[in-house]
């Protein structure tokens, strides 16, 4: 699934990459990831888990790898829990996610996707990139405004508050499932 990073020198794509391997309900985070991908990782896991209680029993005969490539490049900050939940369900699913639509956002336990920095600056990666979709916090749309138009006209911008608003639109949780009550401890 492809995300939207912000680094010191701009926007980048990052992807991010799940997979099942036979064994007991282990998750492994690989890519220099640091402490808050990490937590993301796990709060990503925990929803998939809340919202396809069906599949519950696919993390608990397989051990879960989560992948984000880039070599050596350190990728820390709160924007990739929208992604790394997307690939999570595409994975228990097995819907793919569509390839040129990206996404960046972090997610709440509940479900929640909260703003993030560098939206100019992601957007501009998604255009270099040839993304045609693109989904943004909803409390991100006034960042629009820093958006080149060449941009903002090249792809579509879909917000959203709730990570089942996604998953619905790119028909990986059925559309009844997204009012969903997730019990928060």
């Amino acid at each position: 699934v492809t995300g939207l990073a912000w680094t010191s020198v701009g926007g980048e794509i990052l992807y991010i990459e799940s997979l099942f391997t036979k064994g007991s309900g282990h998750i492994q985070t690989t890519g220099k990831l640091g402490d808050v991908m990490k937590e993301s990782a796990q709060i990503a896991v925990s929803l998939v888990k809340s919202l396809f209680p069906e599949k519950a029993d696919q993390f608990k005969e397989n051990d879960l790898h989560i992948h984000v490539p880039e070599g050596a490049v350190p990728k820390d900050g709160p924007s990739a829990g929208v992604t790394m939940t997307t690939a999570i369900a595409s994975l228990v699913t097995g819907i793919p996610f569509p390839a040129n639509w990206a996404m960046t956002g972090e997610v709440s336990l509940r479900g929640a996707v909260t703003a993030i920095g560098g939206l100019p600056e992601k957007l501009l990666a998604a255009h270099r990139a040839g993304v045609s979709k693109v989904f943004i916090p909803e409390e991100n749309l006034e960042d629009l405004r820093d958006v080149p138009e060449e941009v903002k006209n090249a792809m579509e911008i879909v917000p959203i508050s709730d990570v089942t608003q996604l998953l619905s639109y790119a028909e990986i949780l059925p559309v009844e499932n997204t009012e969903l009550e997730r019990k928060a401890g």
